[in-house]
C-alpha cells in the first residue's frame, strides 16, 4: 500500500505552485486515450482547483463534454510525492476574470517577468475561460516515509 498523506498535507502539498497535468476524457470517438495536458491552476487549501484555457482549443472542449477532469501534481525530487485530485465542473467562468488570470501569472512566474506576461497575452483576457473543479477524489503518496525504512536498513545492514 502506498504512504499516502494526511489531508491537511495533501492539500497544502496542491496548493504549491507546481504545474499541474490534467487529464480528461476524449470523447471524440475511436480508441482515443484520455487528454492529457500539463497546465497552471490555482488552489486554496479546502476550495476548488481552476483551470484557465482558450476557449475554443481542444482542452475547452473536452472539459465541457465530460464536465470533469483529473489534476496531478508531483515533486520529481527524492523522496517523491504526488498528489492527484478528480472531480466534476461546477463552473465555467466566460471569459476568464482578470483577476484570477492575474493571479495564476504571479503564481508561476516572478513579479517582473508576471507583469510581462500579463502585458504581452492581454488578448487572452477576451480569449480564455476559467473551469472550476471540485475534488471529489484524492489520492497521494508520500515516499518519504520508504526513504526512511531503506536508510535505516542500509545503515542496519553496514554493521555486521
Amino acid at each position: 500500500m502506498l504512504p499516502s498523506m494526511p489531508r491537511q498535507d495533501r492539500e497544502r502539498f496542491l496548493a504549491e505552485p507546481r504545474v499541474g497535468v490534467l487529464g480528461v476524457t476524449d470523447s471524440r470517438g475511436g480508441d482515443r486515450a484520455p487528454l492529457i495536458v500539463p497546465v497552471w491552476y490555482g488552489y486554496e487549501p479546502g476550495g476548488e482547483v481552476v483551470v484557465g484555457t482558450n476557449r475554443e482549443n481542444i482542452k475547452s472542449r473536452l472539459l465541457r463534454t465530460a464536465a470533469r477532469f483529473s489534476l496531478c501534481v508531483q515533486d520529481e525530487r527524492r523522496p517523491y510525492r504526488y498528489v492527484s485530485v478528480e472531480g466534476p465542473v461546477t463552473a465555467i467562468e466566460d471569459p476568464i476574470p482578470p483577476a484570477v488570470r492575474e493571479a495564476l501569472a504571479h503564481r508561476y512566474l516572478d513579479p517582473e517577468e508576471a507583469r510581462a506576461y500579463l502585458t504581452a497575452t492581454s488578448a487572452q483576457l477576451t480569449d480564455d475561460i476559467l473551469f472550476r473543479m471540485r475534488p471529489e477524489r484524492w489520492r497521494s503518496a508520500d515516499f518519504a516515509a520508504f526513504a526512511a525504512d531503506f536508510a535505516e536498513e542500509g545503515a542496519g545492514g553496514n554493521t555486521g
